[in-house]
């Protein structure tokens, strides 16, 4: 039987992960827009119908939308929430002129549009940071202890005592640090374990296991395993200095892993099943809620670090499609046409709209929609 968490339970917490990381993206263009001296006419949480909305002293709109899936801020100059220009600017009266996002220098344009997916990385790191200063870090060696039976090290030949030195050419000297590096890993994937045993180095090719674990809420996860362990946990606490930097550490090794991970889907190493979208992401918050307050917390920090990493793709209508037209205009000294930034926003957004539709038939399959349906239908 499983512990599921109820549908107004999970959509409070879906909104409690998400309409902050929203804000936090947007806060960070707003800023950096207003340091550079740039006018916000409207921020906005969500998108569609506006629920509620005001203006500050400055003639900034702020609205909150029905659609909690994202938010934009719409500087002076654009012709709408992508930050396209809008020729009309140029028409503008002097000092309205100045104001505009169209009439900054690249590199002020360039950090605006940095400083969303800059500071969820940040916001993330912050999060880390935080864990690390509360329950230390782990510095356990990996020396292994004890081997599964049956397991892929047992049958690479690893032996209790074994002291594991580099895994597939990456050094390595502590046990999570192999875990990050074994789990994401395929089962069947072979590589080269590099380890040292009674004073002598040896390789040992190995052929990844399979890891099978399910929670409390039905959801089955599949993860390369080798079948090692280490016995006791050493546990380093973590200075109140000391701490950020942990937690951009760890920030950075996320990144990693996302990256190493979107490599193997396009590559097809990995399933494109694997893709989950706002449904994914909402059934997971209401989980992760349930479990306590610290797991939503460790959620939120893991989707603002993919929510920076999204956006700094070099798509179209994303950030990082922003500051790819931006380096271009650096290198050529005169933006791109605007022509072709018309068809390359239309293209980006054809592309996003079916990555959602993709995504959101994802989660439907995985929770059981399709098997359900054919089901009824037979």
């Amino acid at each position: 039987m499983t512990d599921n968490p109820g549908f107004f339970f999970t959509i409070l917490a879906f909104l409690l992960v998400i309409g902050p990381l929203v804000f936090v993206h947007e806060m960070g263009h707003y800023l950096v827009g207003r340091w550079f001296g740039v006018h916000a006419e409207t921020f906005s949480i969500g998108f569609g119908r506006e629920l509620k909305a005001w203006h500050d002293k400055r003639g900034t709109r702020w609205r909150i939308a029905a659609l909690p899936l994202g938010g934009y801020v719409k500087f002076a100059g654009d012709m709408n929430a992508a930050s396209q220009a809008d020729p009309a600017w140029l028409e503008l009266p002097p000092h309205e002129r100045n104001r505009a996002f169209p009439a900054k220098p690249v590199w002020q344009r360039a950090l605006i549009v940095l400083a969303g997916p800059v500071i969820n990385l940040l916001f993330a790191a912050l999060i880390l940071a935080g864990f690390a200063y509360a329950y230390g870090e782990n510095i356990t060696p990996a020396q292994v202890t004890s081997v599964d039976k049956g397991s892929a090290a047992e049958q690479a030949g690893l032996k209790p005592g074994d002291r594991i030195l580099a895994f597939d050419g990456t050094q390595v000297e502590l046990f999570p640090d192999l875990k990050k590096l074994v789990v994401a890993r395929l089962p069947g994937e072979r590589v080269d374990l590099d380890v040292e045993r009674n004073g002598t180095r040896l390789t040992l090719p190995i052929t990844i296991g399979a890891g099978v674990e399910r929670d409390r809420f039905g959801n089955e996860y599949r993860y390369g395993a080798l079948g090692v362990r280490s016995l006791q946990s050493v546990q380093r606490p973590v200075g109140l200095l000391e701490a950020p930097l942990v937690g951009l550490r760890r920030t950075g090794e996320l990144i990693g892993m996302m990256a190493d991970g979107l490599v193997q889907i396009i590559t097809g190493r990995r399933s494109v099943a694997e893709l989950g979208g706002p449904l994914k992401i909402a059934q997971i918050s209401g989980e992760q809620a349930a479990l306590g307050p610290e797991a939503l917390i460790s959620f939120i920090a893991l989707v603002s670090i993919n929510l920076g990493f999204i956006n700094l793709l070099p798509i179209p209508m994303l950030d990082g499609g922003h500051l790819f037209f931006y380096g271009i205009e650096a290198i050529q000294r005169r933006p791109v046409s605007p022509q072709f930034q018309e068809i390359a926003f239309r293209s980006g957004l054809a592309l996003l709209l079916g990555l959602m539709v993709f995504v959101t038939l994802n989660d439907l399959a995985s929770f059981g929609l399709w098997r359900g349906l054919s089901g009824l239908i037979g």
